[in-house]
């Protein structure tokens, strides 16, 4: 009788022990534990057409001056960061925001064929479209806000602010210096959850043939990248909950290629090979990272920060960035 009692107290101990409802053989299967991240906002920056040779690429540094001095010691640097894609403005934004890449029309005439992060994001969540916006300098990435599923059409779109004033497609292309006053108005007031924010420069005077304006584009855009940084920082809702990652939609043809470097659009390593910079309270500090990376995987990444679903996107999670 006592052997009894002593083994029916051992059954009810072992069974109090068990909280999950998934059994394998005569054991359980403990519930998966969820990761939890510091990260509660994420900010895309996309700095339009720059070549790696003379961004992160160049030795010398010269034309990123608060990158190499400021930024990198706050975060990972990818040295072989790619658009595997179509290297035009359109489609390399569709592979960063849906994490597929698709040879969409670069003039604005078609919207992606996947939902985007923001679409998925704000069903996942329930949020308002106040908390995820698009704010851009080129009216034809208004595009980024919609896509063509029909589960997803024309809804849980995020809002815009694209082109000059503010209005969408047809608007034509806005001032770099005007869009970074839309972003610390919206930034301020807004505190949007998940942002994708595009720099037309040095893009616009890259097709201008104009190299000195396209140098002084990279110059400028990396001091709107430390400002927006600095930004974060001094701000009680963001501090120390904000993830941002700074990339290119695509480069530039190399030197020597027909077109120099006022064009882009194939397959050349000028047009391919771009920038990856990854800085927020989940990831490394001080890192520069040789690890064969590219466009997919950003959405997939903001995907695990943020804690949604988003099997429709080809790209895998950076885990090499994570503490």
């Amino acid at each position: 009788m006592n052997f009894q009692l002593i083994i029916i107290s051992l059954f009810l101990v072992l069974s109090s022990c068990n909280t999950s409802d998934e059994t394998y053989g005569n054991g359980i299967i403990p519930s998966a534990t969820p990761k939890s991240y510091q990260t509660e906002n994420v900010i895309i920056v996309v700095i339009d057409g720059p070549r790696y040779t003379e961004t992160w690429g160049d030795t010398l540094h010269q034309y990123q001056p608060r990158l190499l001095n400021s930024l990198a010691a706050e975060g990972t640097i990818y040295t072989n960061f790619y658009n595997n894609g179509v290297t035009y403005t359109n489609p390399g934004h569709t592979a960063i925001t849906t994490g597929n890449y698709q040879a969409l029309d670069n003039t604005g005439q078609a919207i992606p064929n996947h939902a985007s992060i923001f679409q998925h994001w704000l069903k996942d969540s329930g949020a308002d479209s106040s908390k995820a916006w698009l704010i851009t300098s080129k009216d034809k990435l208004q595009i980024l806000a919609n896509c063509q599923d029909s589960l997803w059409n024309n809804s849980f779109m995020p809002s815009t602010n694209c082109g000059v004033g503010g209005n969408g497609l047809g608007s034509g292309y806005r001032e770099d210096s005007l869009t970074f006053i839309q972003i610390q108005r919206i930034l301020n007031t807004h505190h949007p959850k998940l942002t994708l924010i595009n720099f037309k420069e040095p893009d616009a005077s890259g097709h201008r043939n104009d190299w000195s304006a396209y140098l002084d584009g990279i110059r400028n855009t990396d001091e709107y990248v430390f400002q927006i940084w600095n930004m974060i920082q001094n701000d009680v809702v963001y501090a120390n909950k904000t993830t941002m990652f700074v990339t290119n939609d695509h480069g530039r043809h190399t030197d020597g290629h027909l077109d120099g470097f006022i064009s882009h659009g194939d397959d050349c390593s000028g047009c391919r090979h771009i920038n990856l910079f990854a800085a927020g309270p989940d990831f490394k500090k001080g890192q520069i990272l040789s690890s064969n990376r590219e466009q997919v995987d950003i959405s997939a990444t903001v995907a695990e920060l943020m804690s949604f679903e988003f099997s429709s996107g080809k790209g895998e999670v950076m885990q090499e960035l994570f503490k």
